[in-house]
C-alpha cells in the first residue's frame, strides 16, 4: 500500500457495530466484562481505547513500523523514551533542538543522574567523539529546530548499533510524508502529532513508533503506568487530520520552496536556513533521506538588529505570530524568546541560534499572498 492510500486506509476499519466508515469516538472510561478478565480487549481507557488503537495502528503504518503509541503531548512521548534509562546512563543529543526537549533533558532528567551531551550532529565525528560505554541513547532531530540542520540518520544508526545503544529520531519537522527514519535504522521515531500529522492546530498530542516487540512492551508499560495518554476526541481529530496529510504536505513543500527562494533573493535578508538550497551544508544528505524539503525555514536580516526582527514578525498579516508549527495556516515566530527561551543564551549562541533569527512555518494558503505579506513586513 502506497503512502497516499495509507493515510486513509492503513490501520483503520469500519465500525463493526454500525458499519460507520469514520472511526467512532469511543468516549468511555471503562468496558463491560463477562467475567473477571473476560473482555473484548478493552478494560480501561488509560490502557486501551478503540479510537486510540486505530490511530496508533495508522501512525505505525505511515512510518513503516510494527507498533505505534500515542501520548497526551509530544513532551509525554519524550518523557516515556527517557524513562527507559537509568541513573548514570548517558545521552548524546543534537545541540540544535526544540527548547522543550532541552528543558526536560536538563531540568528534569539530569536531576535523576542521566547525563546529556549536546553536539553538532551535522558532523558525524562529533558524535563518535562523545560516545562511550555509558551511552544508551542517541537523540536526533532532523531537520533540526530552528536552524534546519540535516543529520545523517543512517550514519547515526550505524554508530548506535555498533555501540549497543538506542537511536530515537524526532521526525516532527519532516512528518512521515517526507522521511521515514525506521527505514534508515532508527529504533524509535517520535512525533509531536500536534504539528504536521494533525495539521489543523486544534490538537496537542505525541506519538512513538518502533519495531522491536520488547521495546514496545517497555514503552507501553510506561505509557499505561505513567498515564500520559490522549483522549478519544483528540485521537479522532488526529485521524481526521491524517487523511489529508499527503495533500497538505505537497502544498507546504511547494509554498516553502517558493518562499525560501523569495527570502534568499531579498536585499534585506542576510541568511536563509532551508535544506533545499544546494549550498546547504548537508543538502546531499537531505536529498538522500527526504522526499522533499518541507515548509519550515528560518532567516536573519542584514544588520542583525533585534528591533528589526521584532518589527517584521509584528507586521505580518497572514503569517500569525504564534508558537507551534505544521498547521494549515502560516505562522512566524522568534525562537530565542518563544520556542527556545528555555535554552540559555550562551548555549543558543553556541549552537548558532541568534537572537535575531525568525522562524517560519509556511502554510497552505496561496503562495502569492504569503509572499506579498512578507514583502510588506520586511519592507
Amino acid at each position: 500500500m502506497k503512502f497516499n492510500t495509507k493515510t486513509i486506509h492503513a490501520g483503520v476499519h469500519p465500525d463493526p457495530e454500525t458499519g460507520a466508515i469514520m472511526t467512532p469516538i469511543y468516549q468511555t472510561s471503562t468496558y463491560a466484562q463477562k467475567a473477571p478478565g473476560d473482555h473484548k480487549g478493552y478494560e480501561y481507557s488509560r490502557t486501551h481505547n478503540p479510537t486510540r488503537t486505530q490511530l496508533q495502528n495508522n501512525l505505525a503504518a505511515l512510518e513503516n513500523a510494527r507498533f505505534g503509541m500515542c501520548f497526551s503531548t509530544g513532551m509525554a512521548a519524550i518523557d516515556a523514551v527517557i524513562k527507559l534509562l537509568h541513573p548514570g546512563d548517558e545521552v548524546i543529543a543534537t545541540n540544535d533542538l526544540y527548547g522543550g526537549s532541552y528543558r526536560i533533558f536538563t531540568k528534569v532528567f539530569a536531576a535523576y543522574g542521566i547525563v546529556f551531551h549536546f553536539v553538532d550532529m551535522s558532523d558525524v565525528e562529533n558524535v563518535k567523539q562523545k560516545i562511550n560505554d555509558k551511552t544508551k541513547l542517541i537523540w536526533v532531530e532532523t531537520p533540526t529546530n530552528p536552524l534546519l540542520k540535516i543529520i545523517d540518520i543512517s550514519a547515526m544508526a550505524d554508530i548506535a548499533k555498533s555501540n549497543s545503544c538506542l537511536l530515537c529520531v524526532d521526525n516532527t519537522f519532516a512528518s512521515p510524508y517526507l522521511q521515514n527514519p525506521m527505514d534508515l535504522g532508527a529504533d524509535i521515531v517520535m512525533h509531536s502529532v500536534t504539528k504536521y500529522i494533525n495539521g489543523h492546530s486544534d490538537v496537542v498530542m505525541g506519538a512513538l513508533v518502533c519495531n522491536d516487540e520488547n521495546l514496545h512492551e517497555r514503552l507501553t508499560f510506561i505509557q499505561n503506568s505513567c498515564g500520559g495518554t490522549p483522549g478519544p476526541q483528540d485521537c479522532f481529530l488526529a485521524l481526521r487530520g491524517i487523511k489529508t496529510l499527503h495533500l497538505r504536505m505537497q502544498r507546504h513543500c511547494e509554498n516553502g520552496e517558493a518562499i525560501a527562494h523569495f527570502l534568499h533573493n531579498h536585499p534585506k535578508v542576510d541568511k536563509v536556513y532551508w535544506p533545499g538550497f544546494t549550498e546547504h551544508p548537508n543538502h546531499e544528505i537531505a536529498k538522500t533521506q527526504m522526499r522533499a524539503f518541507g515548509g519550515m525555514m528560518s532567516f536573519t536580516l542584514k544588520g542583525d538588529k533585534l528591533e528589526d526582527a521584532f518589527k517584521v514578525i509584528s507586521s505580518t498579516k497572514l503569517f500569525t505570530l504564534a508558537e507551534s508549527l505544521g498547521g494549515v495556516e502560516s505562522l512566524c515566530g522568534h525562537p530565542a524568546s518563544m520556542t527556545h527561551a528555555s535554552i540559555p543564551k550562551e548555549e543558543r549562541e553556541k549552537a548558532g541560534l541568534k537572537d535575531t533569527l525568525i522562524r517560519l512555518s509556511v502554510g497552505i494558503e496561496d503562495v502569492d499572498d504569503l509572499i506579498e505579506d512578507l514583502k510588506q513586513a520586511i519592507g
